[in-house]
Parts: structure tokens; sequence; C-alpha cells
């Protein structure tokens, strides 16, 4: 039964379609072919008339947008125009816009985009409109779009057409929106504390600066293979080398991992390095940097996500990571002496761990196993062990552990800080390490980087630096549930061996 109406409706859009292209080919037989036109001059958006009714009523606007809704009543219809900004009501009447120009309106279909000329007014019902002198046909819609679109059976076509998703529902446009202020927030925050903007290269012949598997790639111009960036940390601390003392990027990266609703292979991600400070520093700029974006793009620090409430006006909470242990696992990581008590203690506390793993990699697992979820308010853990930190300076007194941090809200790694490793005989020796990981099937180990320790003999000065995941923010601020939410156009899955 469900497949008789599926097939129903496909024919019934298909007969609508076949429709609108005779439409458009009457039109054009007509020398009123609407792709022809090139400009149309814009005064002013929706959301301007609507927010100045007071100041705009009585004046002329031009404002172009799509027909979303449309009520043929006789001599005189209305239709709704939606722009970037929002829509509103046009009220169209035969008198005002010509007889011949009154019947080209009637034929004109949702979804096709027009230009209104007219006057701002207020209808009897009190509802913000414009009263067209002229509606122009600026571009025909050939497809149907959904009354729905969340109700579509297939939901992935909300990724997939994000185009469709953009017109149909107005959260999303915002989401989008809102995102675009983030970045410029973040922007203008990091400019006015004397950071510059740099760009380094995508296309790489060593991939390191995080723990991930990369993507590779052939340059046939030089018959070398490549990587695809992982992160942007090398090539920005080579900078910091040469004497350009805060630097940051804003960039995609990628890392040849699964989906999930916080992954997808490429994604943005800021990094910033700044000379003669530390990770207590990046701690500093970290809490100042989320307090300020709230605030600008939101108008508040008090933000919800998933409808609980964080604070970002109080100071973020400071935890070692073997305190956070022993907060939630209730394991004292300062009694653990050797490799086999760590594995003992992950027996009996049926933690996963492989024959590679060291006492650190270890507390990372219970870290993982029995910490993150809790963190749910902005909370900095610190000092990470130096297995899993290879370019992080040690604490002074403790080598087991590095001046690390990740920064955490609603149990997610917002944020991960080092003071920045510049011992080049150390660095060597930590690449050393990592290579033999690789060596032993991790393959989001890192593999010695020539030129990065050439750069660090040259000398580097102590730096600290930090990462942020753009997306995860913008996912935060935006209360989106996924990361696809905040991403225009995710990775998805080819059907029938194209993007659908």
């Amino acid at each position: 039964m469900a497949e008789q109406q599926n097939k129903v409706q496909e024919q019934d859009v298909n007969q609508l379609r076949k429709v609108r292209r005779e439409k458009l080919a009457d039109l054009q037989s007509n020398g009123k072919n609407p792709f022809e036109i090139t400009k149309f001059d814009v005064t002013c958006h929706a959301v301007d008339i609507k927010e100045h009714f007071e100041e705009m009523e009585g004046k002329q606007v031009t404002l172009a947008g799509r027909v979303m809704q449309k009520r043929v009543m006789g001599k005189a219809s209305f239709c709704n125009v939606l722009d970037q900004s929002g829509d509103i009501q046009s009220y169209v009447a035969r008198d005002s816009i010509g007889e011949e120009a009154y019947k080209d309106f009637k034929k004109m279909d949702i979804g096709d985009i027009v230009g209104v000329e007219g006057e701002v007014f207020k209808t009897k019902t009190g509802e913000i409109s414009i009263h067209a002198s002229s509606v122009k046909l600026l571009s025909k819609s050939l497809q149907i779009l959904p009354e729905k679109f969340h109700g579509l059976t297939n939901t992935d076509m909300r990724y997939r057409q994000r185009y469709v998703d953009l017109i149909m529902n107005t959260e999303v446009r915002d989401t989008f929106i809102k995102r675009s202020k983030i970045i410029s927030a973040i922007r203008r925050h990091l400019d006015g504390q004397g950071f510059l903007e740099v760009e380094t290269p995508m296309l790489v012949s060593n991939a390191g600066g995080a723990a991930a598997r990369p993507f590779e790639t052939h340059f046939n111009a030089l018959d070398e293979d490549f990587k695809l960036r992982i992160s942007l940390e090398l090539y920005l601390k080579r900078l910091i080398v040469g004497g350009l003392e805060r630097v940051y990027e804003i960039g995609r990266v990628f890392r040849n991992e699964g989906l999930d609703t916080r992954h997808n292979p490429e994604f943005t991600l800021m990094e910033l390095y700044q000379a003669y400070t530390d990770y207590n520093g990046m701690m500093d700029l970290a809490e100042d940097l989320y307090r300020h974006v709230a605030k600008e793009v939101l108008g508040t620090a008090m933000i919800t996500y998933n409808g609980v409430e964080m604070d970002l006006e109080k100071p973020f909470e400071r935890i070692t990571m073997v305190d956070a242990v022993k907060k939630y696992a209730g394991v004292d990581w300062n009694e653990v002496e050797t490799l086999e008590q760590a594995r003992e203690l992950a027996k009996e506390h049926h933690v996963e761990f492989e024959d590679r793993h060291k006492k650190g990699d270890i507390l990372s697992l219970f870290f993982e196993e029995f910490v993150e979820e809790h963190l749910i308010q902005p909370t900095f853990v610190m000092d990470h062990p130096i297995e899993i930190s290879p370019l992080t300076k040690k604490k002074p007194g403790n080598p087991e552990y590095v001046e690390r941090f990740e920064l955490f809200m609603n149990g997610w790694e917002m944020a991960n800080a080092y003071s920045e490793l510049n011992d080049p005989i150390d660095q060597r020796e930590r690449f050393k390490a990592q290579e033999e990981l690789l060596a032993q099937g991790d393959e989001e180990a890192n593999t010695t980087d020539e030129d990065f320790l050439n750069a660090l003999e040259i000398g580097m000065p102590p730096t600290g630096g930090i990462g942020f995941g753009i997306d995860r923010m913008c996912m935060l601020l935006t209360d989106s549930a996924a990361i696809r939410d905040v991403l225009a156009f995710p990775t998805m899955k080819t059907l029938g061996g194209k993007d659908q």
C-alpha cells in the first residue's frame, strides 16, 4: 500500500515538474526568459522592514527572495517572499502592477525567485507587508519544494540537499548565520590581542601534530606521495621559530576516521601559538575567548545545551587528570608505580587495553572510561601522561607528566593545549618513541619530521599553544545535536555511485 502511494506521489511530482518546464518554455517563447536577467537592485531585507517599520512605513523599497506562499484571490493576491533574513508578505493587486503583469504573477510557482518593488504598509490584520507596484520573476524553480522537509522519510536528504534544508527550515539558516558570526568573533578577538592570522599547507609530506590516521594521495607532477594535514601545529611552530610571536590559523584538517555525532573526516580546527607563555596562559586565553564569543554572538555568557545550563561567566574548574580519575573512578594513580600494577587495575575495572599500552596510556583509558561524561561544566583537565603527549614539555620535577590540558564542556573535549616542547633533543627522542609505536601497528602515531627538528635546533622560544574544535564550539553555542548540523555539507556515503 505504502509503495503504491509513493508511486502515485512520484507521478504527481513528475507531472508538476512537467508543468513548470512548460511554463518556462512559454516565458522564453514570449521573450520573458527569467534566466537572461543579470541583476536586481535590492534596497532592504525582510528583517529591516519588520524591525524598523515605524521609520519605513510609506517608503518605497525593493526586496528579492523566494516565493514560499501564494494566495490568489481574483483581482488581488498575497505572497510571502523569503530572503536570507526571513520572510515578509507582499500584497499584489492587478490595479497596482498592471493586467499583464498580474497574469504573469498568477502563473508563478512556489519556489520561484522574485524581485518585489512597492510601499511598506500594515494590513488591516496588523501584518507588516509590501504593497507591490512591481513583481519581477528573476529565476524559475523547476523542482517542487517539500511541504514539510523535516518529515521526509529519508532524513539524510536534509544533509545531502542542504540548499533545500536551508530554504525550508528557519532554524537551520539561523545556525549557519551564527556559525559565521562565531568565527568572525574569534578573529576579531584574537586580532585585538595582537595575533596574526596565517595560512599553512594542507598537502604535506609528513602529517604530524596529532594522533590520527591521515588521508593519502599522489602528486603526479612530482611523482610523490603526499598526505592531507591532520593538524596545523608543526608549521605554525615554524613561524614562531621565525619570529612571529603570536599566530593563529582557522582551517580544514582531515582525519581518516569514522563518522558519528561529533566526528567528520574533514572539520574546522583553529590552532594558535603564543611565544613567551605556557599552558597556564593558554587556559586564561581559552576561558576568555569562550566567554567573549558567547557574549558577542548570543548576548549572554549563560548558554544552554540540550536543556543543561553552562555558566561561562564563572571561572572554569581546573583539575589534574590524576585527581579527576581519583574523584570519579576511585583510583589514585599516584600509588601506581609499575606497568603491571596499571594492568591489574585495568583488569579489575574492566578497562580494555593493548599490549603496547604503557602506564600513562592506561591512565588515559581510565579517564576516558570514567571521567569524561561527568565534565559538563567548563573544566580544564591538566597534566597528562607523557606517553600520550609527544609534543609537550615535561612537568618540572615530575617527568612522567607534561604541561598539557584539555578543555571539557558537556562531556566533550573542546580544546587541547600545551606548554610546547622546544628541546630538539627531547623532541627527537619522542619522535623515535612514536616511530616504535607505528612499527607496532599504531596507525595514529607520528613520524619523525626532520625539518621541524631543524627548526627547533634554530631555536624556539618558550611557547604556549592550543587547538580549538570550531565545529564543536558551533554545536555548543547553537544547541545543535550533531556535527552534521553545523557543517553546511557534511561527508555522506555516496548513493548509486554519486551523491544524491
